[in-house]
């Protein structure tokens, strides 16, 4: 049996039908802190259960974990709150204490942000966060790591980064605000001079990824899960407007500091859990068309 942390997050919900569909609902329990319909679920308050919750339960047949649950800041200014950051540590911790008898292995999602800068990021880069919710994210790795080798549980961390797709409009990301200003026929705001590399990858292939890592037994160390086609800022916004098919007003916004590249070598990835990548064009009309229904 599988149990799913995180289930209704924006990688959550995308991933608790892929599970459901790749395994059926009776080999699916989701711990969550709100009641949910697609399978059977246990709820929690900020992880506040006794070790014995999940045998109590009738659940002492749990062979994986996957730790999608976790406070992801929704904007730049939440990523050092310092009581949100801190759950990331103490919810890991608390699920950790918890008793799984027969527990096989441990799929942890992190982040990107516990990179230093670097031109292009792999895992061979640095660990340095720029704010707590980095360093928390790394805390709750280390901590995954010595108790995995410490229980001889296998554990598997995944580094997520810029994801889009269906389901990511409730952050304040370029992709779907710019979506939302076309909709609502208001001018979209390119700050800087738009010439700064981002890379992204589409929410269906970070799933395929978590799905394949079930079934991954090598011992590769971190992976990232990352897009591997750079593109800069002003090219990506042109080519969302070009799906309106209506005329955008784009205004430049002047900014004091350029934008730094955020680009990435996925070669790891490639090689142990996804070969292929979504086009970004195909990726960024399915959010299109999602965001058109939802608001209209």
């Amino acid at each position: 049996m599988i149990l799913l942390t995180g289930c209704t997050g924006f990688i959550g919900k995308h991933l608790l039908q892929a599970l459901i569909n790749n395994f059926g609902k009776s080999q699916l329990l989701c711990l969550t802190s709100t009641p949910i319909t697609d399978c059977t679920y246990l709820l929690h308050h900020n992880y506040q259960f006794n070790p014995n919750y999940f045998v109590e339960n009738g659940y002492d047949n749990i062979e994986t974990i996957i730790h999608a649950g976790a406070f992801t800041p929704k904007s730049g200014a939440e990523a050092n709150n310092i009581a949100l950051s801190n759950t990331n540590i103490t919810n890991t911790f608390n699920l950790l204490n918890a008793k799984f008898p027969a527990l096989k292995q441990v799929i942890f999602l992190s982040t990107l942000d516990v990179y230093d800068h670097a031109e292009i990021i792999s895992e061979v880069t640095p660990e340095k966060p720029v704010s707590l919710y980095g360093y928390g994210k790394l805390y709750g790795e280390k901590m995954l790591e010595q108790w995995g080798a410490q229980n001889k549980i296998k554990t598997q961390i995944l580094r997520i980064g810029h994801v889009y797709g269906p389901g990511e409009e409730a952050y304040q990301k370029i992709i779907p605000v710019t979506i939302r200003k076309i909709l609502t026929q208001q001018p979209v705001e390119l700050w800087g001079t738009g010439e700064e590399l981002r890379s992204f990858i589409y929410i269906n292939d970070v799933v395929n990824a978590i799905v394949n890592a079930l079934t991954f037994n090598e011992q590769v160390g971190v992976i990232n899960i990352v897009g591997g086609h750079a593109i800069t800022v002003a090219n990506l916004v042109e080519k969302i407007c070009l799906l309106s098919s209506a005329k955008v007003d784009v205004i430049k916004i002047k900014t004091e500091k350029p934008g730094r590249n955020l680009t990435f070598d996925n070669a790891k990835m490639k090689k142990y859990l996804l070969d292929k990548e979504t086009e970004l064009e195909v990726g960024l009309k399915e959010e299109f068309n999602y965001m058109k229904n939802l608001l209209f």
